[in-house]
């Protein structure tokens, strides 16, 4: 399904956004249960003052508070992304760690954050699991996982790495334009409803009415 997906939508990572390995940091910790419009917009203010870890972590905590007031969550993630900017500072010597291991250190960062820093600043091939990839691997049949995190166990014990790089990227837009949380557009326009086991699964289940004679009533 995932190769289908592919040959479909093509094979780049999505560009639009800057890579900066700080930004991307700290633009995916704010990113926790907001929109991603939300998220670009707030972001784009704060790194108009604070685009360094430097800049960040000695800022003012109510100025910092104000501008991603916004989104949700800002008191936590005001705490968040200042005390990440001094541990950056202060164990990283500025600079953001290409390590799983270093990144989940950081506070506010856990595994989705971290695989998303490595695959979206720094190309190194990881998957990040969001709900959109939880829920459409589990549609798919790819796996069957209560949550997130076991989503991303099975995944990266059965899914090829030449995919890693891709597979977040593309099913965040399939999920966001396709096979949506709610009224999935199967039957509108979807590139994989002829295998898509979900529905193949719901078309067997459906009974076959025999046609009705010329003439004949209800």
């Amino acid at each position: 399904m995932v190769g289908e997906l592919m040959k479909e939508d093509g094979v780049q990572l999505a560009s639009e956004i800057d890579r900066d390995p700080f930004k991307t940091l700290i633009r995916t910790i704010l990113s926790a249960r907001t929109r991603d419009d939300q998220t670009i917009k707030v972001s784009s203010i704060l790194f108009e003052q604070y685009d360094t870890p430097k800049k960040l972590a000695n800022a003012d905590p109510d100025r910092v508070r104000e501008i991603i007031r916004p989104i949700g969550f800002y008191n936590s993630k005001t705490k968040y992304i200042m005390d990440t900017s001094r541990m950056l500072i202060e164990q990283h010597g500025g600079s953001v760690p290409n390590k799983f291991k270093d990144l989940v250190a950081l506070p506010g960062v856990g595994s989705k954050v971290a695989n998303c820093v490595l695959v979206y600043a720094f190309g190194i091939p990881a998957i990040p699991v969001d709900t959109h990839v939880h829920r459409i691997v589990n549609r798919w049949g790819l796996v069957d996982t209560p949550d997130p995190k076991s989503t991303h166990k099975q995944l990266v014990d059965i899914l090829p790495r030449k995919w890693w790089l891709l597979i977040n990227d593309l099913l965040i837009r399939f999920g966001k334009e396709i096979c949506k949380p709610i009224g999935p557009q199967c039957d509108n326009g979807c590139p994989l409803a002829p295998c898509c086991p979900k529905l193949v699964k719901k078309t067997r289940g459906k009974k076959r009415t025999k046609p009705r004679k010329p003439g004949n009533k209800k």
